[in-house]
């Protein structure tokens, strides 16, 4: 049920094929993120028309609203939204320490307060495991504790021994859960690696994590949070020697055109990020010759082209770039329907774009030249 086959490398970029319960997920890969149960403005049969394999739900969210008891009764997510390809829910560990008022961590687990009426909760890696059972996903996540970017060695050490500790507590309740609830889902479990912007320390809890089970994945946590890029990119770089070759890797919430192929090149396999979707209702859009632009500078009024003459969705297909600043300008909701459905398009095709390179062996020369164009486009408006 929970395969994973390489198909083709260059260097370390590698090129796969995931098998989940609900389908089959080449890789590289980006996922959509669909936080509350929906990718934000799209319907589902949109997001697959763009060619998504995988999408995101959030389990901090889908716990607060609408509560997890109820997506269980809804026939999990797959059944509650209507997505019947494959899922990937996070722990949640991310929104706790970010977005709660007041959170207060102990070795029990994490107390914090709703974001949405100030109610007090408990997480603990164990209840984590239950509500991620209830929505249903193919692949859960653990529960982890992700210091803030750039933290010091001292917190960044302290979150990933908790980290691992927590694991071991994930990992004996998640195999306990089917055994009550011998009609749920099938699902696999992955381990999140942490250690903040210190190589030794993520090598230490790489090792801790890869030796504290039989895992079908691994993911990278804590990155692109504040640290500088290339900060990222060494990090990447210092892992992926011992990274297990058999298993896929996840680097979360990591998903700018420019990140996504410089750890392509540095062996991961899956991404996602909430920037092509917030990115698009702020009229932030991505264009392959010119970097990031947005749609409400003034040189689009009369532009007459498409959004990107490169691009093959249904936004560049039918819309010019002057009534795309029309809508947003405006402030039409149409506009961010329509800057989402590229955004994502974009990102969704260039990693199939990029499985194609490493398929045909010119990953590297490839991705140098897009990104050196991406970049000069950039840079070419100041």
């Amino acid at each position: 049920m929970f395969e994973f086959e390489i198909q083709a490398t260059e260097g370390a970029a590698r090129a796969g094929r995931l098998t989940l319960p609900h389908g089959v997920v080449q890789t590289p890969v980006f996922m959509p993120v669909g936080t509350q149960a929906t990718v934000k403005t799209l319907t589902p049969e949109e997001v697959e028309g763009l060619g998504a394999q995988i999408i995101l739900g959030n389990t901090y969210h889908l716990y607060l609203r609408p509560g997890h008891e109820l997506v269980r009764e809804m026939g999990g997510l797959h059944g509650f939204q209507g997505w019947r390809k494959p899922i990937l829910t996070d722990s949640g560990g991310f929104q706790v320490f970010s977005l709660s008022d007041i959170n207060t961590i102990a070795e029990e687990g994490v107390t914090f307060q709703s974001h949405i009426d100030g109610s007090r909760h408990l997480f603990t890696p164990e209840r984590v495991m239950e509500i991620e059972r209830a929505l249903g996903a193919d692949i859960i996540m653990a529960f982890d504790q992700c210091p803030p970017g750039q933290s010091s060695r001292e917190v960044a050490t302290q979150a990933y021994e908790r980290t691992l500790r927590w694991l071991e507590r994930c990992r004996t309740r998640f195999a306990q859960l089917p055994a009550e609830d011998p009609g749920g889902p099938v699902q696999t479990l992955f381990p999140i690696v942490q250690g903040g912007i210190y190589p030794d320390l993520r090598l230490e809890s790489l090792r801790g994590t890869v030796n504290a089970g039989d895992w079908d994945g691994i993911a990278i946590g804590g990155l692109s949070v504040g640290e500088p890029k290339p900060t990222m990119y060494a990090l990447l770089e210092a892992l992926q020697p011992e990274l297990p070759e058999t298993l896929p890797r996840y680097l979360m919430g990591v998903g700018y055109p420019d990140d996504l192929l410089e750890a392509i090149g540095r062996g991961v396999d899956m991404f996602d990020c909430v920037a092509p979707t917030r990115n698009g209702r702020n009229g932030a859009v991505w264009i392959a010759g010119e970097g990031q632009v947005n749609i409400k500078q003034n040189r689009f009024r009369t532009d007459a082209g498409p959004l990107d003459p490169e691009c093959d969705c249904y936004t560049c297909r039918t819309y010019t770039r002057a009534y795309l600043r029309h809508l947003f300008v405006a402030g039409e909701g149409l506009s961010m329907r329509l800057l989402s459905i590229h955004n994502l398009r974009f990102l969704v095709r260039l990693a199939d774009t990029a499985r194609e390179r490493i398929a045909a062996g010119d990953f590297a020369s490839w991705s140098r030249a897009w990104l050196d164009r991406f970049h000069a486009g950039r840079a070419a408006r100041g």
